[in-house]
């Protein structure tokens, strides 16, 4: 279920609880968790319902600024019933604190094994520390890149990292990946030591997933975390090209939940 970033904000917020859909049959169930860039959200209701019935209440509750907006969301695959999902948010993804649990020996030995059986599982033969490897060397690299460098088409191999990232070995940035705490430990243990020349994250609270142009802004003025960000007007972000209000809002919402805000 795709849900927009500033609407997966305002979920987040409390000021959105309802999405519609134009569905062939429902997509999701009560108590359905989905993983989204802010976190966890629950699917609280499924209802079919008739455009017609629609109120406006209702579209402001799934974050549109009209009904009339809405109706002409929804105009797109009018065959198809539309269904009313009720959301809210319910808490942090819990692969993040999995991605930051650094394993002793015997969980290391654990996800080898794990490791191993993703190999023996696939059609194009072992692909785990080759993944594991690019992802190492070359971290905030874009995926088509880091999967032409092993000869992979794109979407088999984001599909691949993801395999890695519910292991909590990978992070998912808006541009490319990197190795978590858990990832680089036990990498670390299959090489026998510690890698001494890793690109470590910068120091401080990672920024949120504002999305990719926002973030390339972000990197080329070298800003990386929200205690940077916090040091910046509002109006000394939003002239950087790529940055606009959603993920202002984003940053905000981020500073927010530290107990910050933008300067001035």
């Amino acid at each position: 279920m795709m849900i927009r970033p500033e609407t997966l904000a305002a979920i987040k917020a409390g000021e959105v609880d309802l999405a519609f859909r134009r569905w062939d049959r429902p997509r999701v169930l009560v108590g359905t968790r989905l993983r989204t860039r802010v976190g966890l959200l629950e699917v609280t209701s499924v209802d079919q319902v008739a455009a017609s019935r629609i109120t406006a209440t209702e579209a402001r509750r799934a974050g549109s600024p009209s009904l009339t907006d809405l109706r002409g969301m929804l105009e797109a695959k009018a065959d198809r019933p539309v269904w009313r999902v009720g959301l809210r948010y319910v808490g942090a993804d819990p692969r993040e604190a999995l991605r930051a649990a650094v394993p002793d020996g015997d969980e290391v030995a654990a996800i080898r094994r794990r490791l191993d059986r993703l190999d023996a599982a696939s059609p194009r033969g072992p692909w785990t520390r080759a993944t594991l490897a690019v992802i190492d060397r070359s971290p905030t690299v874009r995926a088509p890149e880091l999967a032409a460098e092993l000869g992979r088409d794109t979407p088999s191999f984001k599909r691949d990292v993801r395999k890695l990232k519910e292991l909590g070995l990978t992070e998912s940035l808006d541009i490319g990946y990197r190795l978590s705490p858990r990832g680089a430990a036990v990498v670390d243990a299959e090489a026998g030591a510690p890698r001494t020349d890793r690109q470590s994250a910068p120091e401080g609270t990672p920024l949120p997933r504002i999305g990719a142009p926002a973030t390339r802004a972000l990197r080329a003025e070298g800003i990386w975390t929200l205690e940077q960000v916090r040091d910046l007007r509002v109006d000394q972000l939003t002239v950087l090209h790529g940055v606009g209000p959603v993920a202002v809002r984003l940053l905000r919402d981020a500073l927010a939940d530290q107990g910050w805000s933008f300067a001035g």
